[in-house]
């Protein structure tokens, strides 16, 4: 079942050139903006923490406990 004219293929268009990719150099402000950023997302990722100052084990210390003394007694 094939027909005795075939379909031509249609020509395909002209290759452009591929566009030239932006300047990878960073100015000097630029520089300094993106290590303020990182510095700040470093200074938040700490978090609590810094402020935990136990071992995952706990303390291992013994706790120092003063008795009150009642005045005049």
């Amino acid at each position: 079942m094939s027909s005795i004219f075939s379909p031509k293929m249609p020509s395909l268009p002209p290759v452009q050139p591929l566009p030239e990719p932006p300047s990878s150099e960073l100015s000097s402000a630029e520089k300094a903006q993106i290590a303020a950023d990182q510095a700040a997302r470093e200074r938040k990722r700490k978090g609590r923490k810094s402020t935990i100052l136990t071992s995952p084990l706990g303390v291992q210390e013994e706790a120092e406990i003063e008795e009150k003394t009642l005045l005049g007694s």
